[in-house]
């Protein structure tokens, strides 16, 4: 006898197609890279959840290429008021995050956390007592803020026997650290020093925080996405379980590929002919790192030119929507000039459209100084 489908692989099978256009307009659309948004910063860091912030100053730029009105103050305030951290979340990489969602997302994400440091730490940290070491660091960081090196050294003095830099980083994995200002802050510059989330924001962490709303808000910013796509975002591993838990809440697309995608019923896909007007975005920009295929965004001979061997993220354009090339703000003596690099030549009209964002970001970025826009040579890529 023939061997017959199940329900769930059949409504696979019939599910619609989208195209890698598509997947490009839905996800442009929810990264307010379409149209920029009214959002305030804090609505809009919690729509994106989070921005990745290995460096200080990639989520100004990524606000301000994505909301209508947007100042570098605007953010400067809500970190220096603590209504924002910075704290290591999805993939175990710093997050800009609203106080709330710090408070909601870091014991999610814990585990990636531990993991990480076992794969770089695991043998340097072989038969500590866990327990101790989070109890003992979460003591030195709440009596005032440190720099991991700092705090290395102070455990240290209890256990001679162990590395400082191991020890400072299982206390990474296992106290939420916030780095304190003026770390963060535009325009000023510190050394990351840390203190606990809950001393910082006179909260407690959730004690009870649900992935299932986190996998939700996660389709909403960045769907419709597969189950290796949100682990990809997240760092977690096991999500297929809940996104089978939410399946029936969710509808259900598939790629070019065949691979299933999940993705909420009123999330907006705006189809593959929606216009994708030039964008500039910044370092690390979590557009490019938070899904397994990330063909709808960047194609992949491009991905080298833009994930560089020691880790860095440079920042990138869009034309029509996907990863066109790169640019580079440099400053000297009191002129500030944006070089833009693409992969291809440009038509004219796209050439017109990057260097009049190109002026915008300019006036951004270096209000005080005189601009100029430069193309260079295609890169053939």
């Amino acid at each position: 006898m023939p061997k017959r489908s199940s329900p769930k692989a059949t409504a696979s099978a019939s599910a619609e197609v989208l195209d890698r256009r598509a997947l490009n307009r839905a996800l442009l659309t929810r990264q307010l890279l379409l149209e920029r948004s009214e959002m305030g910063p804090t609505e809009a860091m919690e729509h994106l959840v989070g921005m990745q912030s290995q460096a200080p100053t990639p989520p100004y730029f990524g606000l301000w290429t994505r909301l209508r009105t947007f100042a570098p103050d605007d953010l400067s305030r809500l970190i220096a008021e603590r209504e924002a951290v910075r704290v290591a979340l999805m993939r175990g990489t710093i997050h800009l995050v609203s106080a709330r969602d710090c408070l909601a997302l870091r014991p999610l994400m814990r585990p990636v956390l531990l993991r990480g440091v076992q794969g770089a730490y695991g043998k340097l940290l072989e038969g500590m007592d866990m327990a101790a070491l989070e109890a003992a660091g979460r003591a030195l960081v709440d009596q005032e803020p440190r720099t991991f090196a700092e705090l290395g050294a102070r455990l240290a003095e209890r256990w001679p026997d162990r590395d400082p830099a191991a020890l400072a980083q299982g206390v990474r994995s296992l106290v939420a650290l916030v780095q304190v200002p003026p770390r963060g802050l535009w325009g000023a510059s510190g050394q990351a020093t840390h203190t606990s989330a809950e001393a910082w924001l006179g909260r407690p962490l959730d004690p009870d925080p649900s992935p299932d709303a986190m996998v939700l808000r996660y389709l909403r910013a960045f769907g419709p996405a597969s189950v290796a796509d949100a682990q990809a975002w997240s760092g977690l591993t096991r999500l297929r379980e809940v996104m089978e838990r939410l399946r029936p809440q969710l509808v259900t697309f598939r790629d070019e590929g065949g691979a299933e995608l999940f993705d909420l019923p009123d999330a907006p896909r705006p189809g593959s002919d929606a216009p994708a007007p030039v964008r500039f975005l910044p370092e690390w920009d979590n557009i490019l790192l938070s899904h397994a295929d990330r063909t709808r965004i960047l194609a992949a001979e491009h991905r080298r030119a833009i994930f560089t061997v020691n880790g860095l993220i440079r920042t990138t354009i869009l034309l029509d929507g996907f990863v066109a090339g790169t640019w580079k703000i440099a400053r000297e003596k009191g002129a500030a000039t944006l070089a833009i690099d693409p992969f291809q030549p440009l038509s004219k009209p796209h050439r017109a459209a990057l260097a009049d964002e190109g002026a915008r970001l300019l006036a951004f970025a270096a209000p005080e100084e005189t601009h100029d826009v430069r193309f260079g040579e295609a890169m053939g890529i």
